[in-house]
């Protein structure tokens, strides 16, 4: 089995702010990393032509069509990612899970709302596909970007 691995770049964090994400959509994100044959689980959002790659702790969202390279590797700029460190202290399996939402670019607050609505569709296209067909396992690696 070949193993393709991308790269991600992680730009300097310029705001965090706590939130939540609805219990149901959490469970579909740890649900779709369980199925992964790595450490992460990529669920494109084709609507909003993004790519979230999911791992234990956090989600990242990286522009699917921006390509950079920077000190000779190529690879995507993380827009916006939800970190999900704090998401095993809630109080049932139906509870809001505690999150921080961490920007790396102007202007992206709007994406995390659109997010709440086109995510959980994406995650369902992504368990017809993988009932359908074997996906071919990917891994990422996120490297920073200063």
């Amino acid at each position: 089995m070949r193993i393709d691995t991308e790269v991600f770049f992680r730009p300097e964090e310029i705001q965090r702010e706590a939130s939540s994400i609805r219990a149901d959509l959490f469970n579909r994100c740890r649900k779709a990393l369980a199925r992964s044959v790595t450490d992460c689980a990529f669920v494109p959002v084709r609507s909003m032509q993004l790519l979230a790659v999911i791992t234990r702790d956090e989600v990242i969202f990286v522009d699917n069509l921006s390509y950079v390279v920077h000190e000779g590797r190529g690879g995507r700029l993380i827009m916006l990612a939800w970190n999900l460190s704090k998401g095993e202290q809630r109080a049932s399996l139906s509870a809001p899970v505690p999150l921080e939402i961490v920007f790396f670019h102007e202007n992206t607050r709007d994406l995390h709302t659109r997010l709440m609505s086109e995510f959980l569709p994406a995650l369902d296209t992504l368990e017809k596909y993988e009932r359908a067909a074997e996906g071919r396992p990917d891994r990422a690696e996120i490297v920073p970007f200063r």
